[in-house]
């Protein structure tokens, strides 16, 4: 009475007529310290929600934002380490690690975050840094100038600047320095209360900070030089070993995601600078301009920090004459 089973199911085997077996997807944890707020925080989510489409639900991106993960300045860290598998954080934030990106960060008079980011993108297609052997990176991306901004006290001079501490972190914290003020380092989620408390006098950050992060109800003037505008370079990596684990379709499929995803997180700079401008100015902020022979004194007084830095790294066995001397070219091809 049993043949009949045993016969159709001798059948549904041959003509593979048997049900299938879907494999558990592929999850992927992803650390940043960018609130779920903020647009760089929804870029990394929409990137998450690209790969699950493109690779049809194979691959499943669990989004920690707001450093609920790792904390800023431990993502990168934590992505080496596996606590995470993915991580976006700030590149100064880990300060001396990265010899040959560094040199993206100094202030070299950027105009805004699409080519800032294809500048730091850039850079790491041309040198290739061994700094980065230890993850898999997806890509990098930069904000607009950063600017000097105050509590109170408006900045028309290097002697204005004087004494004044201002929340900065790598290199900008060098452009505090030989400027007359006082940096003091800091994550970019401590500086609102830090000003609002008095701990700082102000802060040296890109003008989208100024609704990304509030920043515009605690700070009132800007010192607009964008002759002297350093930038921040962000980093999105992939722990190495994990990275090596996806299927090469998944791979080839993350990979022209990341293509994509680096000028759009360049382009979204740019409009959150906007936004940042207008909530800055409706806050009551106003923008300063020094005059131009203060300018120059401003240029002046940063420029030993770009020298610094060819001769620091150069200890390290990196050429950074050869890197600044890239990215110069690429900021003026770029004009």
């Amino acid at each position: 009475m049993f043949k009949p089973v045993r016969l159709l199911l001798a059948l549904v085997l041959i003509l593979g007529l048997a049900p299938a077996v879907h494999a558990d997807p592929i999850k992927l944890t992803y650390s940043t310290f960018f609130p779920p707020t903020h647009d760089q925080a929804m870029m990394a989510e929409a990137w998450s929600r690209e790969v699950e489409k493109r690779t049809g639900g194979k691959v499943k991106v669990e989004f920690y934002p707001g450093g609920t993960l790792t904390k800023a300045d431990q993502i990168y860290g934590g992505v080496v380490e596996g606590i995470s598998d993915l991580g976006m954080s700030v590149l100064a934030y880990t300060r001396g690690r990265f010899p040959v990106m560094a040199a993206v960060d100094l202030p070299l008079g950027y105009t805004n975050g699409t080519v800032a980011t294809k500048v730091a993108n850039g850079v790491f297609a041309q040198f290739k840094p061994k700094e980065f052997d230890d993850v898999q990176v997806m890509y990098f991306h930069a904000h607009g100038p950063g600017f000097i901004f105050t509590k109170d006290k408006p900045v028309k001079t290097m002697a204005d600047l004087k004494g004044l501490k201002l929340r900065a972190t790598g290199n900008s914290a060098k452009v505090v320095t030989a400027l007359g003020a006082v940096p003091v380092g800091q994550p970019m989620g401590e500086t609102y209360q830090s000003i609002q408390k008095g701990v700082v006098d102000g802060s040296v950050h890109p003008v989208e900070s100024n609704k990304g992060w509030r920043l515009a109800e605690v700070v009132n003037v800007c010192a607009e030089v964008p002759e002297i505008a350093y930038t921040t370079a962000f980093f999105v990596v992939m722990n190495k070993a994990k990275w090596a684990s996806l299927p090469p379709d998944v791979q080839k499929t993350i990979t022209a995601i990341n293509a994509e995803w680096a000028p759009k997180h360049g382009a979204q700079w740019d409009k959150s600078d906007a936004e940042g401008r207008e909530f800055f100015l409706s806050k009551g902020g106003t923008f300063v301009r020094p005059e131009a022979a203060e300018i120059a004194k401003w240029k002046q007084a940063v420029a030993p920090i770009n020298d610094a830095y060819v001769t620091e790294v150069g200890e390290k066995q990196v050429d950074g004459k050869a890197v600044v001397e890239y990215i110069n070219a690429t900021l003026k091809a770029s004009k």
